[in-house]
């Protein structure tokens, strides 16, 4: 009975990691760019193109998600490097660490 509860939480845990990695990225890129177009007003040139105009509280709210893209890219790869390396990452503190892996 011990090995269904064991699986369970494992595929919890597999679950929210490929939420989180696989379709929150792409969300939030999405919002990111939905975001951008706050406020944003269309003006026609001289020679007939049409050109988007941001504003500033758009192109904010956009950098912020994407920084939080670049954060999760930056954790991600720092997860898969400490491991190969034989060591973990540790989120006792509010910033990640790699610490030796506990045997």
């Amino acid at each position: 009975m011990r090995s269904i509860e064991l699986a369970v939480q494992g595929g919890w845990k597999v679950l929210y990691t490929g939420l989180t990695f696989g379709a929150g990225m792409p969300i939030v890129y999405a919002l990111a760019m939905r975001l951008l177009t706050i406020g944003s007003t269309e003006v026609v040139g001289a020679d007939g193109k049409s050109q988007t105009e941001y504003t500033v509280a758009g192109k904010a709210l956009a950098g912020v998600l994407l920084l939080v893209i670049v954060g999760f890219i930056a954790l991600g790869i720092t997860l898969i490097a400490a491991s190969g390396f034989g060591k973990a990452v540790s989120f006792e503190h509010i910033i990640p660490t790699i610490v030796e892996k506990k045997k």
